[in-house]
């Protein structure tokens, strides 16, 4: 009896215990269905969200074009591949759609990705052995931004199990071209509100940074429900919102302008091996930026090993030298206390004691009585100080230069812009001013004062940016204009004074004569200016330790382009002066532009070369017309065999020097050989065919995608990669499948066709 009494008391207690347990568990379960929340967390919204797949759509980033449209900088369709290994994806066993064959698999991917079989091997590998089995890998920066080729290589391998991603890369389609001004863009991770880990592509330097908001854009989104295998419901509950693509800024950079700057640049560099060069061309009406670079420079592709990050004509003040005495002689004129025809001791100007005399460039002995307009042709520091001590005063001359706002900076739409420094505290330094040692400035400040002389008085504000364009509906939202900030001298003393910058080109005696362009007049303002030393010591020393450099504008009349080179410590040839790599860069670019902005020419020495009117070209026979053309001395490249002329590079009744390399297209379009041409005859040609042209590094053609002879079509792609002359390009070796099938004639012949393009270049 007592132990049926303890059973059946144990036996209470444990009923007890369940129907408690199944008292709490049934309430539980009853709150639960009444207020779908557990733990606060709303279990619908958790069901949704865990069935609920959600993608970001990429906003693509606006572009940057030029002036007239061209592409300079955009976003490149590049893609990432990765692997599925869960055999769970796989729904038909026969159409298996993850990774069957991991040893195949690698061996297949390695050649693509340029990596070995067993990198690939061990991250495949890796993600199966993991616990638990990964359901995909990825295979880091190997399987990243591959190009449109590589992804149809591997897509046609059909390796089950091998998917991709599509994602942007930034691209600029030429290289160094205008980097500093560009800039770059790269990937950059950041942590959104939910705590995930996203990219996007972010400006780093120059006009990608300045414009990054606008060129960013707003990324959209896609999300719908989807089942285990991540396929869609059949009622997903979709919700896409459209991506809003950024704004596409137009820069008032000129590519062919710039090209011919850089091609310039490039030269020199090559020849002449300069610590740094500067130049800028603008337009002397408007303020408008045609061209700007600096060296040294980068690949925005590849921005590794940058020597120098900044934009040199913006950020980098220098004393300018002699430059600086167009204004000088400016503000006497406009003061009305400027007599050109007035004589003065050249040489050496003592004040008094107590100020360490100024001497003239030839070590002081000067070039006896002269006037102060020859001084001004000779670059005399001597009439420069007595214009500004004897005849101005100190402080007058401080307010000119105020006026011509050397002391602030310019606001062009560039990040990165500093001012130069007035020293004006002694006397000697008030002196020293007048003729460009002390004080500092920057190309741009120089550039925009200067305006005020080739703008009859009126000194225009620099700009780069031209407008700002929606790129889903082209319509404006921005325009620049040009903006007219100070009327610092009258247009009569702009006169006087660009009659003075044509002496120093033009005149028997002027530092400037090596800068006569052939078709142009040209006036302008050398400058020589010591760098000082690195411990504070004073100046550097010898000949070449200088900032070689020129301020001028062409046509002189009523001037187009204002143009500002600088060099600094050119390596020298014995007999050779600072001044040349500075006019090469000047009479190139400034030639070359002026007649692409088709400027009448009025150089005193164009009659020398007789013009050439060029006859009716489209519809004639291409033969017969290119050897009318080449009798009288062009240089003509017939694109295509077709039967007749359809598009040329110039037009019937144009009268150009036969020194023109005119193109002909024909009505049946082929690539032709473009091996040694520059890039702007390249463009030229790539306009004219309306190819989709793709451009690496500067200088000529040193390789062409598309072989001579090939049939072109409207779109067509053409890659050409460039170096200045000199270089060589590295020869790219022959894949193993192509040299077991090539026979041995074969390699012979085309060893002899290596070496023979090795010579022409």
């Amino acid at each position: 009896m007592r132990k049926n009494k303890t059973t059946h008391m144990m036996a209470g207690i444990l009923i007890i215990f369940f129907v408690a347990i199944f008292i709490v568990l049934t309430g539980r379960f009853i709150y639960i269905q009444a207020t779908g929340e557990v733990n606060n967390i709303s279990l619908e919204e958790w069901a949704k969200q865990k069935r609920t797949s959600s993608y970001t759509l990429p906003a693509e980033r606006g572009k940057i074009l030029d002036k007239n449209g061209m592409i300079l900088a955009y976003d490149r369709p590049t893609y990432r591949v990765f692997a599925i290994l869960d055999d769970a994806y796989s729904e038909d066993p026969k159409k298996p759609r993850h990774v069957v064959d991991v040893d195949k698999t690698a061996e297949a991917l390695a050649p693509i990705l340029d990596v070995e079989a067993s990198d690939i091997r061990n991250s495949l590998q890796a993600g199966l052995d993991a616990d638990p089995p990964r359901f995909q890998v990825e295979f880091g920066n190997a399987g990243r931004q591959l190009s449109q080729k590589q992804k149809e290589e591997i897509e046609e391998l059909k390796l089950p199990g091998i998917y991709f991603d599509e994602e942007a890369m930034r691209f600029y389609p030429n290289g160094m071209f205008a980097s500093h001004i560009i800039g770059f863009a790269r990937e950059t991770e950041f942590e959104d509100e939910n705590g995930e880990i996203k990219s996007e592509i972010s400006g780093v330097t120059g006009m990608e940074k300045q414009m990054d908001e606008l060129l960013r854009g707003q990324d959209g989104y896609i999300s719908y429900q989807r089942d285990l295998y991540n396929s869609k419901l059949l009622n997903p509950n979709e919700v896409i919102k459209e991506p809003e693509d950024g704004n596409d800024v137009y820069l008032t950079l000129d590519q062919k302008i710039q090209t011919l700057l850089d091609e310039a640049l490039s030269t020199v560099e090559t020849s002449y091996s300069p610590e740094r060069m500067t130049a800028v061309v603008m337009h002397a009406k408007t303020g408008e930026v045609l061209a700007m670079s600096s060296r040294p420079s980068y690949n925005p592709n590849n921005p590794a090993d940058v020597q120098n990050w900044y934009n040199d004509v913006i950020s980098t003040p220098i004393e300018p030298g002699s430059t600086v005495k167009m204004f000088t002689w400016a503000a006497a004129i406009e003061e009305g206390v400027y007599n050109g025809d007035e004589t003065y001791l050249s040489g050496t100007y003592n004040v008094n004691e107590k100020i360490i005399p100024i001497r003239d460039v030839n070590e002081g002995k000067g070039w006896g009585t002269i006037t102060f307009d020859e001084g001004f042709e000779r670059s005399s520091n001597v009439a420069a100080s007595k214009l500004v001590w004897e005849k101005l005063g100190t402080e007058k001359f401080l307010d000119y230069l105020h006026a011509f706002d050397m002391d602030k900076t310019t606001e062009i739409d560039l990040p990165g812009e500093i001012t130069g420094e007035i020293l004006y505290n002694w006397p000697r330094e008030k002196l020293t001013t007048s003729f460009g040692q002390g004080s500092t400035v920057t190309p741009i400040q120089m550039m925009k004062a200067a305006t005020a002389i080739a703008n009859d008085g009126k000194m225009v504000k620099p700009y780069v940016i031209n407008k700002i364009v929606d790129s889903s509906t082209s319509e404006v939202i921005d325009q620049n204009e040009p903006e007219v900030v100070s009327e610092p001298i009258s247009p009569e003393t702009a006169e006087q004074v660009r009659g003075l910058l044509q002496r120093v080109v033009e005149g028997k005696n002027g530092t400037g004569r090596q800068f006569r362009l052939e078709d142009y007049s040209i006036g302008g303002k050398t400058g020589t200016a010591q760098i000082p030393s690195a411990d504070g010591g004073g100046y550097l020393k010898g000949r070449e330790n200088m900032i070689f450099s020129f301020l001028g504008m062409a046509p002189i009349e009523d001037p187009e382009l204002v143009m500002f080179v600088s060099v600094q410590q050119p390596k020298l040839e014995a007999g050779e002066h600072g001044s040349q790599p500075v006019s090469f860069i000047v009479k190139s670019v400034m030639e070359n532009s002026l007649h692409y902005l088709n400027i009448d020419p009025d150089g005193e020495d164009i009659e020398e070369i007789e013009r050439v009117e060029i006859p009716e070209l489209t519809g004639k026979n291409p033969e017969k017309i290119a050897a009318q053309l080449e009798e009288k001395g062009f240089n003509v490249t017939t694109v295509g065999s077709g039967k007749q002329v359809t598009e040329a590079n110039v037009t019937a009744g144009e009268k150009i020097l036969p020194t023109k390399h005119i193109i002909l297209v024909t009505d049946e379009p082929a690539m032709p050989d473009i091996m040694g041409w520059s890039q702007r005859q390249v463009v030229e040609l790539a306009d004219m065919l309306d190819l989709q042209l793709e451009s690496f590094g500067n200088g000529y053609v040193v390789m062409q995608s598309v072989e001579p002879g090939t049939s072109l079509k409207e779109g067509s792609y053409l890659g050409i990669e460039l170096l200045p002359p000199g270089e060589e390009r590295e020869e790219v070796q022959e894949d193993e499948e192509q040299q077991e099938e090539t026979s041995a004639d074969d390699e012979q012949a085309e060893e002899t066709d290596v070496e023979q393009e090795e010579t022409n270049e």
